[in-house]
């Protein structure tokens, strides 16, 4: 079963996600304004992929704040980069410039609204940054952010990108950390059935010193790892 159910999984997600990414690169040059429902949809179709085909379990635990906030996310597979859009309202991503100098995606992630950041140019980035994550707050948007800044392995706790406690700082936002397990599942090229669970954490003040923020965020975004590091530890 595991073997028919990945293969309906890849023959309809890919050759949708392909079809959908075409029509969003269009849209961003014809008319942007239909660029946010088809990621939108795009995220659906992932969603639908998954439960439906895969036979995937998504739960979601803890509670989230009424309110704008800074979304700090584990990062452990392209499932949470994915599903982002299917599990926040328009959110506003927080990506790395170079992302955005890709012929078609930059454009579409334009008219989507993330929110790029390029560190290498100085105060012009920063004033950027600031007038999209104002603009963004402004809309009622849901900032999210992978603190780690890359994909880690199910069980890895990794430091967190200097740029963080940054963007902490400029947004003045709480923050909400978000612990994932996708890892033991969506990492494998065959996927098995499981349950993949979105913790949210206990939201963080702003204003908190660099140290603390950063404690407080790298313990709720791990703490669905816990439990595996205390077996693994046993074993």
């Amino acid at each position: 079963m595991i073997l028919l159910r990945n293969l309906a999984f890849y023959l309809v997600f890919y050759p949708g996600s392909f079809l959908i990414s075409m029509a969003a690169a269009a849209a961003s040059y014809l008319r942007p304004s239909l660029v946010r429902p088809l990621c939108d949809k795009w995220s659906d179709l992932h969603h639908w992929s998954c439960t439906r085909l895969l036979g995937l379990t998504i739960r979601e635990t803890g509670s989230r704040p009424e309110g704008p906030a800074l979304y700090a996310i584990k990062h452990e597979s392209f499932y949470e980069a994915i599903a982002m859009a299917h599990m926040f309202e328009n959110p506003a991503g927080v990506a790395k410039q170079e992302l955005f100098d890709l012929p078609f995606w930059g454009r579409a992630g334009i008219a989507y609204g993330l929110i790029p950041v390029a560190r290498e140019q100085g105060a012009v980035a920063l004033r950027q940054l600031m007038r999209a994550g104002k603009q963004a707050v402004a809309q009622g948007r849901p900032i999210v952010i992978f603190p780690e800044g890359t994909r880690v392995p199910h069980g890895d706790h990794r430091e967190l990108r200097p740029g963080f406690a940054g963007l902490y700082k400029l947004f003045k936002l709480p923050v909400v950390p978000v612990a994932v397990d996708s890892g033991p599942i969506y990492r494998n090229l065959l996927k098995p059935k499981g349950t993949i669970t979105w913790h949210f954490g206990e939201p963080i003040e702003p204003g908190l010193p660099r140290d603390e923020v950063e404690r407080r965020v790298h313990e709720g975004i791990n703490a669905l790892n816990a439990p595996a590091l205390e077996k693994a530890a046993t074993d």
